[in-house]
């Protein structure tokens, strides 16, 4: 994996919006928002779940989910939703590996699913369940995208100066 991008479509939440980009620090990915956003990025609700960390993320806006499949040709596009088939723990892709969220109320557009069916993932939950927390979701996956790529670049191990014996 050359870098991991997060993506999300048209978000809603601010709230939801910000402890993304603080996942998105704490990992070293970029943060891709696509546009109409739900909220302003002045808001205080966004800044405050992003605590201090809006200065380890690169935060980049685009008008449609089609200028940034223009913008990066090469990318490793990975879409998830709850309609797909298999789940997120086979998601295997090398390069830059963009994992595209729906908004929390509408999902991705249906014919963007159905053109990209192979590249659709999903988290396992029970039926009745409509779907987990956006900012939950995302960290999910982006962990486990990690994961299967040895963590390249994080830290493993904590400060053990603190810890007592």
């Amino acid at each position: 994996m050359e870098s991991l991008h997060v993506v999300l479509h048209q978000p809603e939440i601010p709230q939801n919006t910000g402890n993304i980009a603080r996942t998105c620090a704490a990992v070293g990915a970029k943060l891709h928002l696509i546009k109409p956003l739900g909220f302003s990025t002045e808001n205080r609700y966004l800044k405050r779940a992003g605590l201090d960390y809006w200065h380890l993320v690169d935060v980049l806006y685009h008008e449609s989910l089609s200028e940034l499949f223009k913008q990066y040709p090469s990318g490793s596009f990975v879409f998830l939703t709850k309609t797909a088939s298999q789940s997120y723990d086979k998601i295997h892709f090398n390069g830059d590996i963009f994992l595209i969220f729906g908004s929390e109320t509408k999902g991705l557009p249906g014919p963007l699913l159905a053109q990209n069916k192979d590249r659709c993932f999903r988290i396992p939950m029970v039926r009745e369940a409509r779907s987990l927390n956006l900012s939950n979701a995302v960290a999910v996956v982006v962990y486990e995208v990690l994961q299967h790529h040895g963590f390249l670049g994080l830290e493993i191990s904590g400060d053990k100066a603190g810890l007592k014996n």
